[in-house]
């Protein structure tokens, strides 16, 4: 599917129903078993090797070698390369390792935040920064979205690869480590919706990695209730070699106030 024409299947009817078509909508509880399955892999790693570098991978941290999530939010962001980005601030939101984030600052940013509800991927971010030689530039923040920063904080950048599966509203976590597979009744979702544009500077942008194993057309009902426009940036097909040969399209949505 070309992303011309998936933008035109996912965009919002005139009632703000989405006209999704085809697209699938995952399973939360196979989420849920790859959550489990992340954790307890023989072949889990203490350290991996990505971009050229190694990285620590704490327990109960999702794992980007288990999933090819990372990877495509680095390519949508275009951080691995060194100098594509003059300067700025950026936020990473569900860090967890902190590699999107210290990528950023790889890639010319000046500062970032890399910020998680999951106080083992917190001391992970900060683990993975010191080791890169960029602990002071990268601050790491215990935080349910933007709970834990400063009012007045703004950034360049805002992301969030997102847990993007659909779980029942009155799902409760078994662990910490669920949140990064999926979220009840997208209610972490509707907060990003509406907080994720206040926290942005002038020319900064709000950004969110989702993909068509979500809930797209609850996603976009949610935009509008919240007050806000998404606009679909990019779409990739990646095949699923970790859990099968399925094909995901990733999703680069930009969050904007609503005009109309």
């Amino acid at each position: 599917m070309s992303q011309a024409q998936l933008e035109s299947a996912i965009a919002p009817g005139p009632r703000g129903e989405g006209t999704l078509g085809q697209l699938r909508i995952g399973s939360y509880q196979r989420s849920l078993g790859r959550s489990r399955e992340s954790l307890t892999r023989k072949d889990r790693p203490r350290v991996f090797t990505m971009y050229g570098r190694e990285w620590d991978l704490f327990p109960e941290v999702f794992a980007p070698v288990f999933s090819p999530s990372t990877r495509v939010g680095i390519e949508f962001l275009d951080l691995a390369e060194p100098g594509s980005h003059a300067g700025g601030s950026f936020l990473e939101m569900g860090c967890g390792t902190g590699l999107v984030a210290t990528m950023a600052l790889f890639s010319g940013f000046d500062r970032a935040v890399a910020s998680d509800i999951n106080p083992m991927a917190v001391a992970n971010a900060e683990a993975n920064a010191d080791r890169h030689g960029v602990g002071g530039r990268l601050r790491a923040v215990h935080s349910d979205l933007f709970s834990g920063l400063g009012p007045d904080e703004r950034f360049d950048v805002v992301f969030w690869s997102s847990n993007y599966v659909l779980a029942p509203a009155d799902y409760s976590y078994r662990s910490s480590h669920e949140r990064a597979y999926v979220d009840p009744g997208y209610q972490a979702h509707r907060r990003y919706l509406a907080e994720a544009p206040l926290r942005v500077t002038p020319t900064g942008r709000a950004l969110l990695h989702f993909s068509d194993r979500g809930d797209v057309r609850a996603l976009y009902r949610a935009a509008e209730e919240t007050g806000r426009e998404l606009r679909l940036l990019a779409a990739r097909p990646v095949r699923e070699s970790e859990y099968g040969s399925e094909t995901v399209e990733h999703l680069l949505f930009e969050i904007v106030p609503r005009t109309v």
